[in-house]
């Protein structure tokens, strides 16, 4: 516990420089004459102004929020406690789920609202209220997620969106789209194209082991798509024409040091929130979408959001959900960069039980003496804060949650709880994952006609 304290000390005080070096570039970046960060090339100050001046709704400046840092690329809390989401959506401009937002959803659906929306995993939303209005009137509308393939196997993260996505497929019956981004890895990681791309079919084997529905569900990898389709890349075209170089700087954080493909990338990402990149399914309707993703990846939709408008079509809703915490605590997601902080979907039951055991984080005290008479904390424990995500039982959560605040529950019979539930998961996932077949996975990235 001392080592956790003294790494959430270090951490504080890098983001705190990694705030002063950002200040300092935006002032020695200013226009003398007009305040606005320089742009790329040659340009007239009437020009600037106009570029400098375009609407967007929140920047990427203000995911630095006090000590924690949120970025598609960079996640840091601010203590052990973890993120403070509430800070997110103040900054994010975002919408909180409310009570009243799920108590109209019962009523539209028919359906109970999922654990992870009852308990605040899915904290946070743009224009869900009109998606039900979409639903109760009767009208289309799609839903989109995607994964950046860094590695030949998911890890129970990157399962949390899925299981969410499949679960509204299931409730709304409406065709899903899912992207690939192996174009986006070969930016950012030191993989070939070849690599990226084989990783892509990997990580698309492990998303069909879910069980989305293959009729309804189109699945495709960025660097074969694209240029396949001529109404998809048109859109990203239309889209990076409506974001100059300082929106992206202050949007994404690049600078002069970054690949040209990782500038235009956020088109890319961007593309697929709209239903025309998507002729074989939508032909030239504009269809509304719903994009469930975690909070770090809202400063993409953030710029696809005011994009919209401008080439006329609908701005995509999000839901946000929470990090699952890495293995270590809750200051940062786990990540696979990271192999002590994850749970590999490939992992057997003895490697679940050796990392839970060994390295996740743990809120109880010192002795057992000690636990039994002051009990643990479940703001800091991981192996209850990963229940939280996969235990759907809010009675069963609930009793756990007392034993262990109470000391009647020792901190190992809590990871004993966790690692008995992972290994479920785990098992399940790969006996999916045995019956996907090359036939299977040409299906659901097949354009033929389906009764989407």
């Amino acid at each position: 516990k001392q080592w956790y304290q003294r790494r959430v000390a270090i951490t504080a005080g890098m983001n705190r420089i990694v705030g002063l070096v950002r200040t300092s570039q935006q002032h020695l970046l200013r226009s003398p004459k007009r305040g606005c960060l320089s742009t790329l090339g040659s340009s007239t100050p009437q020009k600037q102004m106009q570029m400098t001046t375009q609407p967007l709704e929140k920047s990427l400046e203000n995911c630095t929020v006090g000590e924690q840092v949120i970025t598609p690329w960079d996640v840091q809390g601010e203590d052990e406690k973890g993120i403070d989401y509430d800070k997110l959506i103040r900054k994010f401009g975002s919408q909180k789920m409310t009570p009243e937002l799920l108590e109209r959803f019962r009523k539209v659906t028919g359906q109970e609202p999922h654990h992870f929306l009852r308990r605040g995993i899915v904290f946070s939303h743009r224009d869900f209220d009109n998606i039900l209005t979409l639903k109760e009137q009767g009208k289309p509308f799609y839903l989109y997620t995607g994964r950046g393939p860094s590695s030949g196997s998911l890890h129970i993260g990157h399962c949390v969106p899925f299981m969410f996505t499949k679960w509204l497929q299931d409730v709304f019956d409406v065709p899903l789209v899912i992207q690939l981004t192996d174009d986006e890895k070969f930016m950012w990681k030191d993989l070939s194209l070849e690599e990226a791309n084989r990783l892509a079919h990997e990580n698309i084997k492990d998303i069909i082991a879910f069980g989305f529905n293959p009729e309804k569900t189109f699945i495709f990898s960025d660097l074969e798509y694209i240029p396949s389709c001529k109404e998809f890349y048109w859109n990203m075209n239309r889209i990076q024409k409506c974001v100059n170089f300082n929106q992206a700087q202050k949007i994404f954080g690049f600078d002069e040091t970054s690949y040209i493909g990782k500038i235009s990338f956020p088109a890319i990402q961007a593309a697929p929130s709209f239903s025309t990149s998507f002729p074989h399914i939508f032909g030239e309707k504009k269809v509304h979408c719903l994009i469930p993703c975690a909070i770090d990846q809202d400063p993409y939709f953030r710029m696809t959001r005011d994009v919209a408008p401008r080439i006329h079509l609908p701005k995509p809703a999000l839901l946000h959900s929470t990090f699952l915490p890495a293995l270590q605590g809750a200051q940062t997601k786990m990540s696979s960069s990271n192999a002590m902080s994850v749970v590999e979907v490939s992992d057997t039951p003895n490697q679940i039980k050796k990392k839970i055991n060994k390295y996740a984080f743990s809120g109880g005290r010192t002795s057992v003496e000690e636990h039994r008479e002051f009990g643990g904390n479940t703001t800091v424990d991981v192996a209850y804060k990963y229940l939280t995500f996969f235990e759907p039982d809010d009675a069963k959560l609930a009793q756990i949650k007392s034993d262990y605040e109470s000391g009647a529950m020792l901190t190992g019979e809590l990871k004993k709880l966790l690692i008995e539930k992972l290994q479920g998961i785990v098992k399940g996932f790969k006996e999916g994952r045995a019956a996907v077949t090359d036939e299977l996975v040409a299906k659901y990235m097949s354009r033929d006609p389906k009764d989407y």
